[in-house]
């Protein structure tokens, strides 16, 4: 573990932490940053493991909330009602996510074009949002109806292409379905914690073997950071929505693709790309040399009795 790996470990724990729960995809920042960090970690492993810095960072700012729920479980219906909403919230993309794992991670997350695309798709479909004349109905994540945790849930899916962004799929998912801006970020929070969870159990189930010290350290590091930047967005940014708006991160998720697009197509050259090469053409066959003469007696005598 050298000092380039722990400063860049430190570099992506940040960007992690500060973008994990703002709707401009934080999966797509890594992977882009470490791309032209020159960052290499085994399996992919890294960028989902240090997810558990965020989650527990969001854990402690929810401590509370979380904490009346979990107590008040056996007796109020509501809590049992949210409860039973996340978890239905949470499984479509679970369940997709376990079958395409292998897929998603090496070969979806190895595209840094197609992560730019849909960093720009998703930040036009954010401001559009966002501007659009909706009519709330919800305001009260405890209370949404169970067909709006299911319908929440299936946009999370789209979260599974990196680009698109969990929160932000799942914040455009709630508005376009009736809720007001700040339940849409605020469930967001409260769907990423059984999400983020399980993404980062299943990575560390595939990757554990493959883990030495040296990766697990640069994990730990970018753990950390993550923890600690995390913490600072989560308490600022339901305040910043409600005086701001989704369309800041619209724009911002429009100028981080088309600066990856450049970045592809102007100074990191092709992506790699299995290469279809034509098969080796055998040699022509050539016609045998002709015997020189006398060493062919009756062939000597047939070219004699040609006209």
């Amino acid at each position: 573990m050298d000092l380039k790996s722990i400063i860049d470990a430190l570099i992506l724990g940040v960007v992690e932490g500060a973008t994990e729960f703002l709707p401009v995809s934080s999966t797509a920042h890594i992977l882009l940053l470490g791309q032209l960090l020159g960052f290499e970690n085994p399996g992919r492993a890294f960028e989902v493991l240090i997810q558990f810095g965020a989650i527990l960072a969001l854990l402690s700012v929810y401590a509370g909330r979380l904490w009346h729920i979990a107590t008040t479980l056996p007796s109020d219906a509501r809590s049992r009602h949210f409860t039973a909403g996340v978890f239905i919230a949470f499984l479509p993309a679970a369940i997709v996510g376990v079958i395409f794992h292998d897929f998603i991670t090496r070969v979806i997350f190895e595209s840094v074009t197609t992560i730019s695309i849909m960093l720009i798709i998703g930040g036009i479909v954010l401001v559009v949002v966002d501007r659009l004349p909706l009519r709330p109905r919800h305001g009260d994540i405890m209370d949404f109806p169970f067909r709006l945790y299911l319908g929440i849930g299936l946009f999370q899916m789209l979260a599974l292409v990196p680009g698109v962004s969990r929160s932000g799929a799942t914040i455009v998912g709630a508005m376009l379905l009736g809720t007001e801006k700040r339940a849409a970020a605020e469930f967001s929070f409260f769907l990423a914690m059984p999400t983020m969870l399980g993404a980062f159990v299943y990575s560390l189930a595939k990757n554990y073997a493959i883990l030495d010290f040296d990766s697990a350290a640069i994990i730990v590091i970018g753990f950390l950071a993550a923890f600690v930047s995390a913490v600072i967005v989560v308490r600022v940014f339901l305040g910043f929505v409600g005086r701001h708006g989704f369309a800041p991160f619209g724009w911002w998720r429009i100028g981080v693709g088309i600066v990856g697009l450049v970045a592809v197509f102007f100074f990191m050259g092709p992506e790699d790309a299995p290469t279809v090469t034509a098969p080796e053409t055998p040699p022509a066959a050539t016609a045998p040399e002709a015997a020189p003469p006398g060493d062919d007696a009756l062939g000597d005598l047939i070219r004699q009795q040609e006209p």
